[in-house]
């Protein structure tokens, strides 16, 4: 093992012998329930990739850039029922719009990772699974909306709802919703994970965050 190889730890380890991180999993996106710990898991795997010298954007959805920011607070804020499904996703979309145009797309072009807490999946899982909004016109729609990208690999943090909840740090309006919509919103995102298991890594999140965050590292530097 070289010296370099011994500095490097886990995830780190595997990277180097297979010669790099993969080239092609550059926009990596994060998912799952209320609770699940997703923005800290971001923070960890961009500490991470920035250590072995990547450029590294972090940003969430909805939000991530001004417009969508402003779209954040309507959508998030108020308590359940604020808004009718359809305009709650249509809100989700016209966030979106304006993050993929001003951020994303910007960042991948230039070469830099893009780490995104939520991305479309939460919307199918939220709004369609959740909400009940119909999964095939949705997906229609999101073509359109994202004119052809797709994130090159998706983090699922898995929890049970009511371990989830009880870690939330909110608030805000979703962590009020009943907890039978919860275990839709987590029973879709295991139905998007199980219909594209090359690009989604469903990766437990009950255990402590070290050992939680060592898994994820591992989901996204092993091909």
């Amino acid at each position: 093992m070289s010296s370099r190889e011994g500095d490097l730890a886990g995830g780190e380890r595997i990277a180097a012998r297979e010669g790099g991180l993969p080239p092609s999993c550059k926009f990596v996106t994060f998912e799952g329930g209320e609770g699940a710990g997703k923005s800290s898991l971001v923070v960890d795997v961009a500490g991470r990739l920035r250590g072995l010298g990547c450029e590294v954007v972090v940003t969430r959805e909805p939000g991530g850039c001004l417009m969508a920011e402003r779209i954040r607070e309507l959508v998030v804020g108020g308590g359940p029922g604020a808004f009718d499904p359809r305009a709650e996703w249509l809100l989700m979309l016209a966030a979106r719009i304006e993050h993929v145009r001003g951020v994303i797309r910007p960042a991948l072009a230039r070469g830099a990772w893009v780490l995104c807490d939520r991305f479309s999946g939460s919307t199918v899982a939220y709004q369609g699974y959740g909400r009940g909004l119909d999964l095939a016109f949705m997906a229609g729609v999101h073509r359109f909306v994202l004119d052809g990208l797709e994130p090159d690999r998706v983090i699922l943090l898995d929890i049970d709802p009511e371990v989830g909840l009880a870690r939330a740090l909110g608030p805000n309006r979703f962590e009020g919703e009943s907890l039978g919509f919860h275990r839709r919103v987590r029973d879709g995102f295991l139905a998007l994970a199980r219909e594209d298991s090359r690009r989604w890594r469903v990766v437990d999140a009950h255990a402590e965050q070290a050992v939680v965050a060592e898994a994820v590292w591992r989901a996204l530097v092993m091909v």
